[in-house]
């Protein structure tokens, strides 16, 4: 997995393509607010917020 990173972050630098990081972290956070939205006391406050 780190191998995936690395590789991805490389790419990034030599295509020049850093509107892609913003995009990933997005996914990121949005992945981890469904982690936690899946069974636990902060469930209700995320159905708030969407």
């Amino acid at each position: 997995m780190i191998d995936f990173f690395k590789e991805f972050f490389l790419f990034l630098r030599a295509r020049k393509k850093y509107w892609l990081l913003p995009v990933l972290i997005a996914l990121v956070a949005l992945g981890g607010l469904l982690v936690l939205a899946k069974g636990s006391a902060v469930a209700p406050l995320l159905y708030v917020i969407f």
